[in-house]
Protein backbone atom coordinates (compact mmCIF):
# COMPACT_ATOMS: atom_id res chain seq x y z
CA UNK A 1 0.00 0.00 0.00
CA UNK A 2 2.71 1.93 0.91
CA UNK A 3 4.52 1.26 -2.56
CA UNK A 4 1.08 2.04 -4.29
CA UNK A 5 0.65 5.60 -2.47
CA UNK A 6 3.90 7.07 -3.52
CA UNK A 7 3.75 5.70 -6.67
CA UNK A 8 0.29 8.10 -7.29
CA UNK A 9 2.44 11.15 -5.38
CA UNK A 10 5.25 10.80 -8.03
CA UNK A 11 3.04 10.00 -11.11
CA UNK A 12 3.31 13.98 -12.72
CA UNK A 13 7.22 13.43 -12.35
CA UNK A 14 7.08 10.07 -14.16
CA UNK A 15 4.97 11.11 -16.89
CA UNK A 16 3.92 8.14 -17.87
CA UNK A 17 1.75 5.08 -17.03
CA UNK A 18 3.50 2.84 -14.03
CA UNK A 19 2.72 -1.30 -13.56
CA UNK A 20 3.23 -2.77 -10.49
CA UNK A 21 3.13 -6.46 -10.04
CA UNK A 22 3.63 -7.70 -6.53
CA UNK A 23 2.63 -10.44 -3.55
CA UNK A 24 2.54 -11.48 -0.18
CA UNK A 25 4.19 -13.02 2.42
CA UNK A 26 1.90 -13.83 4.81
CA UNK A 27 -1.87 -14.02 4.27
CA UNK A 28 -3.62 -11.04 4.59
CA UNK A 29 -6.80 -8.69 3.66
CA UNK A 30 -7.11 -4.89 2.35
CA UNK A 31 -10.00 -3.06 2.70
CA UNK A 32 -11.66 -0.06 1.06
CA UNK A 33 -10.64 3.61 2.45
CA UNK A 34 -13.87 4.05 3.42
CA UNK A 35 -14.69 0.92 5.19
CA UNK A 36 -15.65 0.50 8.82
CA UNK A 37 -13.04 -1.89 10.28
CA UNK A 38 -15.68 -3.12 13.02
CA UNK A 39 -17.43 -4.22 9.62
CA UNK A 40 -13.92 -5.50 8.29
CA UNK A 41 -13.38 -7.73 10.74
CA UNK A 42 -16.50 -9.59 10.94
CA UNK A 43 -15.92 -10.37 7.30
CA UNK A 44 -12.71 -12.14 7.66
CA UNK A 45 -10.38 -13.98 10.03
CA UNK A 46 -7.30 -12.84 8.06
CA UNK A 47 -4.86 -10.89 9.83
CA UNK A 48 -3.44 -8.36 9.45
CA UNK A 49 -5.81 -6.13 8.11
CA UNK A 50 -4.73 -3.04 6.36
CA UNK A 51 -6.77 0.19 4.90
CA UNK A 52 -6.19 0.99 0.56
CA UNK A 53 -5.63 4.29 -0.12
CA UNK A 54 -8.13 3.20 -2.51
CA UNK A 55 -12.02 2.90 -2.08
CA UNK A 56 -14.18 -0.78 -2.73
CA UNK A 57 -14.55 -3.66 -0.51
CA UNK A 58 -12.76 -6.33 1.27
CA UNK A 59 -9.75 -8.54 -0.65
CA UNK A 60 -8.56 -11.45 0.49
CA UNK A 61 -4.73 -11.83 0.23
CA UNK A 62 -4.48 -15.38 0.55
CA UNK A 63 -3.81 -17.24 -2.58
CA UNK A 64 -4.55 -14.10 -5.41
CA UNK A 65 -2.19 -12.13 -7.52
CA UNK A 66 -2.31 -8.54 -7.05
CA UNK A 67 -1.07 -5.60 -9.29
CA UNK A 68 -1.21 -1.54 -9.43
CA UNK A 69 -1.05 0.63 -11.90
CA UNK A 70 -1.04 4.55 -12.08
CA UNK A 71 -1.17 7.12 -14.68
CA UNK A 72 -0.09 10.48 -14.82
CA UNK A 73 -2.62 13.72 -15.35
CA UNK A 74 -2.88 14.22 -19.16
CA UNK A 75 -2.76 10.46 -20.15
CA UNK A 76 -5.68 9.13 -22.17
CA UNK A 77 -6.92 6.62 -18.87
CA UNK A 78 -6.53 9.16 -16.58
CA UNK A 79 -9.58 11.14 -18.53
CA UNK A 80 -11.68 7.71 -18.45
CA UNK A 81 -14.71 7.72 -16.26
CA UNK A 82 -14.59 5.45 -13.58
CA UNK A 83 -16.46 2.68 -14.88
CA UNK A 84 -14.46 3.07 -18.32
CA UNK A 85 -11.10 2.74 -16.91
CA UNK A 86 -12.61 -0.21 -14.88
CA UNK A 87 -13.87 -2.05 -17.90
CA UNK A 88 -10.98 -1.11 -19.68
CA UNK A 89 -8.33 -2.70 -17.40
CA UNK A 90 -10.88 -5.96 -16.93
CA UNK A 91 -10.44 -6.41 -20.84
CA UNK A 92 -6.76 -6.27 -20.76
CA UNK A 93 -7.13 -9.04 -18.21
CA UNK A 94 -9.31 -10.97 -20.66
CA UNK A 95 -7.36 -10.41 -23.69
CA UNK A 96 -4.10 -11.62 -21.62
CA UNK A 97 -5.80 -14.87 -20.45
CA UNK A 98 -7.43 -15.71 -23.63
CA UNK A 99 -3.55 -15.85 -25.60
CA UNK A 100 -3.51 -18.88 -22.73
CA UNK A 101 -6.49 -20.31 -23.74
CA UNK A 102 -8.56 -19.09 -20.38
CA UNK A 103 -11.86 -18.03 -21.31
CA UNK A 104 -13.76 -15.44 -19.50
CA UNK A 105 -16.33 -13.06 -19.40
CA UNK A 106 -16.55 -9.65 -18.05
CA UNK A 107 -19.91 -9.37 -16.02
CA UNK A 108 -22.86 -7.97 -17.41
CA UNK A 109 -24.18 -6.37 -13.92
CA UNK A 110 -24.43 -6.32 -9.91
CA UNK A 111 -24.77 -9.48 -8.29
CA UNK A 112 -23.88 -8.81 -4.65
CA UNK A 113 -23.80 -11.74 -2.02
CA UNK A 114 -21.84 -9.95 0.79
CA UNK A 115 -21.82 -6.32 0.85
CA UNK A 116 -18.16 -4.99 1.08
CA UNK A 117 -16.54 -7.84 0.69
CA UNK A 118 -15.22 -7.69 -3.25
CA UNK A 119 -15.46 -11.70 -4.56
CA UNK A 120 -18.94 -12.49 -2.93
CA UNK A 121 -20.54 -11.69 -5.62
CA UNK A 122 -19.77 -9.55 -8.91
CA UNK A 123 -20.06 -6.19 -10.08
CA UNK A 124 -20.91 -4.62 -13.62
CA UNK A 125 -16.90 -4.93 -16.06
CA UNK A 126 -15.98 -7.82 -13.25
CA UNK A 127 -14.18 -10.37 -14.97
CA UNK A 128 -15.63 -13.69 -14.79
CA UNK A 129 -14.59 -17.19 -15.15
CA UNK A 130 -16.82 -20.22 -14.95
CA UNK A 131 -19.71 -17.84 -13.71
CA UNK A 132 -17.40 -16.59 -10.73
CA UNK A 133 -15.59 -13.43 -9.99
CA UNK A 134 -11.80 -14.04 -10.47
CA UNK A 135 -10.78 -10.08 -11.20
CA UNK A 136 -11.99 -7.30 -9.37
CA UNK A 137 -10.15 -3.68 -8.83
CA UNK A 138 -10.32 -0.54 -6.78
CA UNK A 139 -9.48 3.32 -8.50
CA UNK A 140 -8.43 7.00 -6.84
CA UNK A 141 -8.17 9.64 -8.60
CA UNK A 142 -6.16 13.04 -7.80
CA UNK A 143 -4.77 16.00 -9.08
CA UNK A 144 -1.16 13.95 -9.51
CA UNK A 145 -3.26 11.12 -11.36
CA UNK A 146 -5.20 7.81 -11.03
CA UNK A 147 -4.51 4.43 -8.92
CA UNK A 148 -5.96 1.13 -9.69
CA UNK A 149 -5.62 -1.19 -7.77
CA UNK A 150 -6.26 -4.85 -8.37
CA UNK A 151 -6.68 -8.88 -7.62
CA UNK A 152 -6.67 -11.37 -9.49
CA UNK A 153 -8.11 -15.14 -7.85
CA UNK A 154 -6.76 -17.47 -11.01
CA UNK A 155 -7.87 -20.17 -12.31
CA UNK A 156 -6.03 -23.52 -11.84
CA UNK A 157 -3.29 -24.49 -13.52
CA UNK A 158 -2.06 -21.07 -14.43
CA UNK A 159 1.37 -20.11 -14.28
CA UNK A 160 1.66 -16.28 -12.43
CA UNK A 161 4.83 -15.21 -14.53
CA UNK A 162 3.16 -16.65 -17.83
CA UNK A 163 0.07 -14.38 -17.13
CA UNK A 164 2.56 -11.39 -16.39
CA UNK A 165 4.17 -11.54 -19.44
CA UNK A 166 0.88 -12.59 -21.49
CA UNK A 167 -0.43 -9.03 -19.81
CA UNK A 168 2.65 -7.15 -20.61
CA UNK A 169 2.30 -8.29 -24.23
CA UNK A 170 -0.98 -7.45 -24.87
CA UNK A 171 -0.35 -3.57 -23.83
CA UNK A 172 2.70 -3.75 -26.35
CA UNK A 173 0.54 -5.00 -29.11
CA UNK A 174 -2.38 -3.26 -28.24
CA UNK A 175 -1.31 0.40 -27.42
CA UNK A 176 1.89 0.39 -28.10
CA UNK A 177 3.72 -0.02 -24.97
CA UNK A 178 7.64 -0.46 -24.45
CA UNK A 179 8.23 -1.59 -21.01
CA UNK A 180 10.88 -0.03 -19.10
CA UNK A 181 12.76 -0.77 -15.59
CA UNK A 182 11.76 2.02 -13.25
CA UNK A 183 14.30 4.94 -12.33
CA UNK A 184 13.42 4.42 -8.67
CA UNK A 185 15.45 7.45 -6.83
CA UNK A 186 16.41 7.14 -3.08
CA UNK A 187 13.90 9.84 -2.16
CA UNK A 188 11.38 7.77 -3.33
CA UNK A 189 12.23 4.86 -1.97
CA UNK A 190 12.54 6.26 1.33
CA UNK A 191 8.97 8.02 1.32
CA UNK A 192 7.91 3.89 0.55
CA UNK A 193 9.82 3.02 3.80
CA UNK A 194 8.01 6.38 5.54
CA UNK A 195 4.77 5.39 4.82
CA UNK A 196 4.88 1.77 5.41
CA UNK A 197 6.24 2.67 9.02
CA UNK A 198 4.39 5.99 9.62
CA UNK A 199 1.15 5.36 8.15
CA UNK A 200 0.12 1.30 6.72
CA UNK A 201 1.55 -0.05 9.66
CA UNK A 202 0.17 1.61 12.30
CA UNK A 203 -3.17 0.69 13.81
CA UNK A 204 -4.50 4.29 14.08
CA UNK A 205 -4.48 4.31 10.64
CA UNK A 206 -5.89 1.15 9.61
CA UNK A 207 -8.71 1.60 12.62
CA UNK A 208 -10.13 4.94 12.03
CA UNK A 209 -12.93 4.50 11.13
Amino acid sequence: MAWDEALLAAAPAAGRAVLRFYGWTEPAATFGYFQKIADVKDMTTLRPLVRRPTGGGLVPHDADWTYSLTFPPGDPWYELRAVESYRRVHEWIQVAFGQMGVATELSPGCRKEEPGQCFLGAERFDLLWQRSKIAGAAQRRTRDGLLIQGSIHPPPGINRSDFEKAFCEVARSEWGIEWQPPNLEAAFLNRVRELAREKYSQREYNERR
